[in-house]
């Protein structure tokens, strides 16, 4: 992810998730490790997937003790196997116990979209319809998740609210028809902002191709209706198709010729990457913290 984002807002998120893990004290780590000890620990894949996510990995450790290090054999984006080795970790043993399982909350999230998406993308190679998310993120987690998009292979729709303008069926009725809706954004909306319209049947297209929208949502539409609004668009608006978007039906949507394709399935309903950290060691030398301790004398 972008460093500036990582320090001005992803270090709050990962920090928000540790806190939520460790009140005042990491009481199984403290039994059987009360002071500090060297160590290391290996990153694994379990599963068949796509990587993401390892900058927000380390970062959980890091946050926890920035001499902590990860050493990686991957990087974001790259597919891997069952039994590969992704990276050591090398830090703190109480460190490398306490942050394990926030660290791979957000490394098996971010690489289990990256998996999805890349599975989506596959299906639309040869065509010039591009995949993007939505904002059907989990709350808190956008702009993770939508990294893990792009990591994958798709590309992002707008990141939230104040990015763009998306005349939905509620903001329509609310302005009165198509027509009028896009008109009121036209003067509210800052002119760098595209407007978008989602359409629900041919009727509304033809109103929207009208008042001059920029994108075209097809909605919700049968394969016939899409393919007959695609011609009357004509190439006067960009067009995008959404509902119900997945595996089995995203090629037949892009032999259509739309330009986008939007899926929230991407980031909603997208299954974990099983990542997993196993065989810690602990090594003979001991760290700084420990040998601070210790009395001149060596007693």
């Amino acid at each position: 992810m972008d460093p500036v984002y990582m320090r001005l807002h992803g270090d709050d998120i990962i920090r928000r998730a540790l806190e939520e893990d460790i009140t005042y004290e990491d009481v199984s780590t403290a039994a059987v490790c009360p002071g500090p000890r060297a160590a290391t620990v290996e990153l694994i894949a379990k599963a068949p997937g796509v990587i993401a996510g390892l900058d927000v990995f380390e970062r959980a450790f890091t946050l926890l003790d920035p001499s902590t290090r990860v050493e990686a054999r991957v990087a974001d984006g790259d597919e891997v196997e069952p039994g590969e080795l992704l990276a050591q970790v090398r830090g703190d043993a109480r460190v490398l116990l306490s942050g394990e399982r926030v660290a791979l909350n957000f490394l098996q999230r971010m690489s289990g979209i990256a998996t999805y998406t890349r599975g989506m993308v596959r299906a639309l190679e040869g065509t010039r319809t591009c995949l993007v998310d939505t904002r059907k993120t989990t709350p808190g987690l956008r702009a993770f998740e939508k990294a893990a998009v792009a990591i994958g292979g798709g590309r992002n729709h707008r990141y939230n609210l104040s990015t763009a303008v998306m005349l939905k069926d509620n903001h329509i009725d609310a302005a009165g028809g198509v027509a009028a809706a896009i008109e009121a954004a036209r003067v509210r909306a800052p002119f760098t902002c595209t407007v978008e319209v989602e359409c629900e049947n041919l009727a509304m297209v033809r109103e929207a191709v009208a008042a001059g929208a920029d994108i075209i949502m097809l909605d919700n539409m049968s394969h016939d209706q899409m393919a007959e609004a695609i011609a009357l668009i004509d190439g006067r608006a960009r067009t995008e198709c959404s509902g119900n978007v997945d595996a089995a039906n995203i090629r037949a949507l892009a032999d259509l010729g739309v330009d986008y394709i939007s899926s929230g399935a991407l980031t909603h309903s997208a299954p974990i990457l099983d990542i997993s950290l196993k065989h810690l060691r602990l090594l003979d030398a001991p760290t700084g913290l420990e040998s601070a301790q210790q009395p001149e004398d060596g007693r």
